[in-house]
């Protein structure tokens, strides 16, 4: 081999040798950018143990606050900072503008079309062109994602259909170690691939309605199914809150509250899976 093309072969491999290295950089940050569930591991991984001494310290950093606003919306504030407003019309407003307000197209009380403009991001639930919204984001230290679902169509609506393809989302926060779902306007039994694909969940907004949404026997197997660790009931309207607390069964603690406003992490949920039902549910 001639030395001219010794030098060649030995710089082909210097550089391929540089751009592996690069490579094996690059890949991780790259996967680290890309958004991704927790909730999928968490749900397999071993419980952590946790010394007594740091609990009280951890909960007060990782605290989320979940306050009640009305009808279906609830307002998650994380400790980044980051304020979400669910199923949001504008409404239900408490204390500043949502930096999140995620929408469901059922009725004009889980949506606007015109939302303050001071909102920076406004998720909806749905596409009008007939696909599935995916929504993917991580915004400031929450990652939100959605599982889509079916919807009926609301009164008046004569487009020949009774029902609208992947029109409702829940939508699921992940923040502080916590998988918290909205189930929005659900109309439907969820299937084992919606389960799959949503995951675990800690904590679980569910509608009680038991007329416009889901009756109450349906939407209280997908809540035991679910076995979250808190239930948040919303969308009750008149509905007796005795008749939903019977349908769930004896496995659910019941804990009302006195506050609108719930502050909970990971290290302080219940241990029992209980209904927490907050002031003016």
């Amino acid at each position: 081999m001639s030395l001219a093309l010794q030098m060649r072969v030995a710089v082909l491999r210097f550089a391929s040798t540089i751009l592996a290295v690069l490579g094996a950089l690059i890949a991780p940050a790259a996967a680290q950018d890309a958004p991704r569930s927790e909730c999928f591991a968490v749900s397999s991984a071993p419980p952590r143990v946790v010394p007594a001494s740091l609990r009280q310290a951890a909960a007060a950093a990782d605290q989320v606050a979940i306050t009640y606003a009305g009808h279906s919306t609830y307002f998650i504030d994380t400790p980044g900072g980051v304020r979400i407003a669910t199923d949001y019309s504008g409404a239900y407003q408490i204390g500043r503008l949502p930096d999140v307000a995620t929408m469901n197209r059922a009725h004009s009380t889980h949506y606007t079309l015109f939302p303050d403009p001071r909102i920076p991001h406004v998720l909806h639930g749905w596409r009008d062109d007939g696909q599935p919204a995916i929504i993917s984001e991580r915004i400031g230290d929450v990652f939100i994602r959605n599982v889509t679902t079916d919807i009926r169509r609301y009164f008046g609506d004569s487009s020949g259909t009774d029902m609208i393809r992947d029109g409702n989302s829940i939508f699921i926060f992940e923040v502080a170690g916590l998988c918290i779902g909205h189930l929005g306007h659900l109309h439907v039994k969820l299937d084992d691939s919606h389960f799959a694909a949503i995951g675990r969940l800690d904590i679980v907004m569910v509608p009680i309605d038991g007329t416009y949404t889901m009756s109450l026997d349906g939407i209280s197997e997908i809540t035991k199914r679910l076995r979250a660790s808190v239930v948040l009931p919303m969308h009750r309207f008149a509905t007796p809150l005795e008749e939903f607390m019977e349908r769930i069964g004896k496995q659910f603690e019941i804990d009302v509250r006195s506050e609108r406003t719930l502050r909970i992490s990971r290290d302080t949920l219940p241990n029992t899976p209980t209904v927490i039902i907050l002031d003016g549910v």
